[in-house]
């Protein structure tokens, strides 16, 4: 397998989540009501499945190795659009978190603003996928040796195998800070 195909199939899973938030979204906005505890679930997914686990492969491992490369100025220019796509994920997800907190406490104006940024969610993600799998991807790999590719695939591996523990002791840390 290329180190490119971890970060497909995770791509496979991140658009199926979407559509369960879309099939979502079209519910509440029928019902002008929501559940706080799915928009928990959507943003932990996001954040710790899409952003952390999928962003930080791609972020903290291939864009790292690719900085030592001398890349062309339109794979560049791409891997600089990946990286703010990234950060416009996170911004985003962040304001679906605060907007949830807001309707917990009885903002009920906050629904319009959950809805909204999870439809730029789903706008977003779509397009950015596409850019990778179908144009940075293939693009970069032309910059490895098969055996940097391989080591590339292994790190990633090593990275998933790092994220539960990770995920797990922060929520610990976060937990302690409270008591």
């Amino acid at each position: 397998m290329q180190s490119r195909g971890p970060l497909m199939i995770e791509h496979r899973l991140i658009e199926q989540m979407l559509s369960v938030i879309k099939a979502t979204l079209s519910k509440i906005e029928s019902e002008h009501d929501l559940d706080p505890v799915f928009v928990d679930i959507a943003v932990d997914f996001i954040r710790v499945y899409a952003d952390r686990t999928h962003h930080g492969k791609e972020e903290e491992i291939l864009f790292r190795e690719l900085k030592k490369k001398s890349l062309s100025v339109e794979d560049q220019r791409v891997m600089n659009e990946l990286i703010k796509e990234h950060m416009l994920g996170r911004k985003t997800t962040e304001a679906i978190v605060n907007a949830n907190i807001r309707y917990r406490n009885g903002d009920k104006t906050a629904l319009a603003e959950i809805v909204d940024k999870f439809k730029t969610l789903i706008e977003f993600y779509p397009k950015h996928i596409e850019k990778e799998d179908k144009k940075f991807f293939p693009s970069s790999r032309a910059y490895f040796t098969d055996e940097e590719d391989q080591a590339i695939l292994k790190e990633f591996w090593e990275f998933d195998r790092k994220m539960i523990h990770e995920k797990y002791q922060s929520l610990v840390d976060k937990l302690r800070k409270q008591q």
